[in-house]
């Protein structure tokens, strides 16, 4: 790591030598940083990555009926999830409560087993004469 931040501290001499602008660099930097270290990621992805919802448009669907809380709020598909939220997901069979412990960098190639992503804090069964 201390090497990434040696290449950011001396990129002005880099950059004299190539002759390209240090503004498009620091963009081009900022942004990868920012996409590969993002602390958060979007309910309806997260709900696919962690295997909660077989797809994402049944996320996004789940999210337009109400049937998914983050902390307490009903949420949109958009609504960005950090590590330490808590959800409710409503199923026709089940309600669960969870709480997010990692959340993924990106949707392609996940390698992070589900159990390591989330912590079921409840799991209830609902009846036919419940409803």
């Amino acid at each position: 790591m201390n090497d990434f931040f040696d290449l950011i501290r001396f990129y002005p001499v880099i950059l004299s030598e190539l002759f390209i602008r240090p503004a498009v660099i620091r963009f081009a930097i900022v942004k990868s940083l920012y996409l590969r270290y993002n602390p958060f990621v979007r309910l309806d992805l997260f709900l696919k990555t962690s295997r909660l919802v077989k797809r994402r448009t049944v996320a996004q669907e789940m999210c337009g009926a109400g049937k998914v809380l983050v902390n307490g709020h009903e949420a949109k598909p958009a609504k960005e999830i950090g590590t330490g939220d808590t959800l409710r997901l409503s199923y026709t069979t089940r309600t669960i409560d969870i709480e997010a412990l990692t959340v993924p960098a990106t949707s392609k190639n996940i390698k992070i087993p589900p159990e390591e992503m989330y912590r079921v804090i409840s799991d209830t069964k609902i009846t036919q004469e419940d409803v």
